[in-house]
């Protein structure tokens, strides 16, 4: 089993028409990479603290469906974050959230994770809010002590975070704790760190994406691969990264950890799960047979 922690939300995505009319869609980086696994088939469990209000359980029932385990997630009266995205003419977001007072940020370090979990995610809005994001802090740094692969994607959303400078500190803080860094071109700008210095600090593996450029990956032996994007009609981008997350844990964390990984056929796999995201509107990541042949 996978179990991804981290922040369910609302986006309200922005229609062409009428102008202005904005569209509820389940979200969150953490939230997606959850739907995206149990789309691909794999085991996986959501590690949350989730609203009981009407935009909560429409967040549940996506997981739900999607075959996602709901036993870690914890429940509040509080309501549910939104985010508002605005899309570039490349169909990129950036984003305006409503954090006061949500459930998610409320988030408590749960006991210990159920027997056969091979790997943990961690990332985006749930590592920035507290008291919440001390306790995803709490849980990478246990569970990595007990050996699980760990994926973290900061995905960053400048909108939130307050000390530029002190978040830059902390999230060198966790690379001992890492096993695979996942990010974008725009957090590692924003991040200003170098690559083989975060490979340094802990993480065997840094992925880059980038775009229409595709995606690279740098090993802590020195290697470098990359996969071309795949050409599509993009309508937005909202839940591509996330897509890429899911893919790169469905692969690595099926493969023994003494077992070399074929990262050009992973890093293929992802590029392909993530182009079939961004030709659909708002985050809707493919099923298994959508990838398969």
């Amino acid at each position: 089993m996978i179990v991804v922690g981290g922040e369910a939300l609302i986006d309200l995505v922005p229609l062409a028409e009428p102008p202005g009319a904005l569209v509820p869609r389940p979200g969150g980086g953490p939230y997606n990479t959850a739907l995206a696994l149990g789309r691909l088939g794999e085991r996986v469990a959501f590690c949350s603290r989730v609203s009981a209000d009407g935009f909560g359980e429409g967040l549940l029932a996506g997981l739900r469906a999607a075959g996602v385990d709901l036993s870690l997630v914890q429940r509040g009266p509080e309501p549910t974050t939104l985010a508002v995205p605005s899309l570039a003419p490349d169909g990129s977001a950036a984003y305006r959230f409503y954090v006061e007072g949500t459930a998610d940020r409320l988030f408590s370090l749960p006991p210990a994770l159920p027997s056969g979990v091979r790997a943990l995610a961690l990332g985006t809005c749930s590592l920035v809010l507290e008291p919440g994001a001390s306790a995803y802090e709490a849980l990478l740094r246990r569970e990595s002590g007990r050996g699980l692969l760990t994926l973290l994607d900061p995905n960053i959303r400048p909108a939130l975070i307050a000390d530029p400078g002190a978040y830059r500190e902390r999230f060198l803080s966790w690379l001992p704790y890492v096993s695979v860094l996942k990010l974008s071109e725009e957090d590692a700008a924003w991040l200003g760190g170098r690559i083989p210095d975060w490979l340094a600090a802990g993480p065997s593996a840094v992925v880059l994406t980038r775009g229409a450029a595709g995606l690279t990956v740098w090993t802590r032996e020195g290697a470098e691969h990359t996969a071309a994007a795949r050409p599509v009609t993009v309508v937005d981008t909202i839940g591509a990264g996330d897509t890429v997350n899911a893919a790169l844990l469905h692969r690595l964390a099926g493969a023994g950890r003494s077992d070399p990984v074929d990262w050009p056929d992973v890093l293929a796999y992802a590029a392909r799960a993530a182009a079939l995201t961004c030709t659909r509107a708002g985050a809707e990541p493919p099923y298994a047979a959508e990838l398969s042949g």
